[in-house]
C-alpha cells in the first residue's frame, strides 16, 4: 500500500470523489473508482484500499437518506445481499475475478438494452417480488464482495420499479451501507489490512465525503426523467468498461 502514499495522485482523488457520488445517489459511479486506481496499483489492492472509503461514505449517504427510502425491498434485499457477501467469502478461492467482471458488465449492458428497446419510459412499473429480490439481492452482495461491482445486479431489479428518485438512492445507499459494512471482517481475512492502507484511506476520505455531499446535491435537483438516465448511461459505461477490463485479465 506505500504505493498510494508514494504516488497519491488526481487519479485516487477522482476515484474516492466518485465512490462519494455514489453514495449521494448515483450507484453505477463508483464502480469506477476500482478501474481508476488500478491505473497505479493492483485490482486487488484497489478494492482493498476503497472498502474503508466506502463505509465512511456510507455514514454519510445514510444520515442524508434516512427518510428515504423502500422499506419492502430493504426487507427482501438486505438478507440476501449480506448472504451474496458470504457466498463470496466461501467461494474466493476458486471464483474467477475475470469470468464475474464480465459477466457483471454482460449484465448491466443486457439491461440497458432491454430497457431501451422495450421503451422502458412507457412501461408500468414493476412491484416489489420476493423471488427476484433474493435473487438479485444475493447477486449484488456477491459481485460487490468481488470488486465493489453491485451496482448492476441492483439496478436491474430496482431500476424497473420506477421508484420515486429519492427512494431509489436511498435504497442503494441502506443496502451497500448493510453490505460494505459486512465486507469488513472477511476482507481482513483474505486480504489483511496495514496500517499504511488505512492512513492512504484516510487521505483520501475528503474527497468522498464531498462527493458525497454533491451526488445527494445532483439527485434532489435533477428532474426524475434526467436521474434515471444519467443513472442507466452510468450503468451502460460501467458495464462496458468492466467487459473491456475483463477481457485484458489475464485467465484464471
Amino acid at each position: 500500500m506505500s504505493e498510494l502514499l508514494q504516488h497519491f495522485s488526481w487519479v485516487a482523488a477522482l476515484a474516492a470523489l466518485l465512490v462519494g457520488l455514489s453514495k449521494g445517489g448515483l450507484p453505477a459511479i463508483g464502480m469506477l473508482a476500482v478501474p481508476l486506481m488500478a491505473l497505479s496499483m493492483s485490482p486487488v489492492q484497489a478494492a482493498v484500499l476503497l472498502l474503508p472509503i466506502y463505509v465512511v461514505s456510507d455514514m454519510a449517504g445514510l444520515w442524508l437518506y434516512r427518510r428515504d427510502f423502500s422499506a419492502p425491498n430493504l426487507r427482501i434485499l438486505v438478507p440476501a445481499g449480506l448472504a451474496g457477501v458470504l457466498l463470496g467469502w466461501a467461494t474466493a478461492a476458486w471464483v474467477s475475478d475475470r469470468v464475474v467482471t464480465f459477466l457483471i458488465g454482460l449484465m448491466g449492458l443486457g439491461f440497458c438494452l432491454y430497457a431501451w428497446l422495450r421503451r422502458q419510459n412507457e412501461a408500468a412499473p414493476q412491484p416489489v417480488n420476493r423471488l427476484k429480490g433474493c435473487f438479485w439481492g444475493t447477486v449484488t452482495g456477491f459481485t460487490s464482495f468481488i470488486s465493489h461491482a453491485g451496482a448492476p445486479p441492483f439496478q436491474v431489479y430496482v431500476l424497473p420499479q420506477k421508484l420515486p428518485k429519492a427512494q431509489f438512492a436511498g435504497t442503494a445507499t441502506l443496502l451497500f451501507a448493510a453490505i460494505n459494512l459486512a465486507k469488513i471482517v472477511p476482507y481482513q481475512f483474505l486480504r489483511p489490512y496495514s496500517a499504511q492502507a488505512l492512513w492512504g484511506a484516510a487521505a483520501l476520505l475528503p474527497f468522498a465525503l464531498a462527493g458525497t455531499v454533491a451526488g445527494a446535491w445532483l439527485t434532489r435537483r435533477l428532474a426524475d426523467v434526467w436521474f434515471f438516465r444519467l443513472v442507466q448511461v452510468g450503468l451502460l459505461l460501467v458495464s462496458v468498461k468492466l467487459m473491456v477490463d475483463a477481457w485484458g485479465m489475464a485467465p484464471g
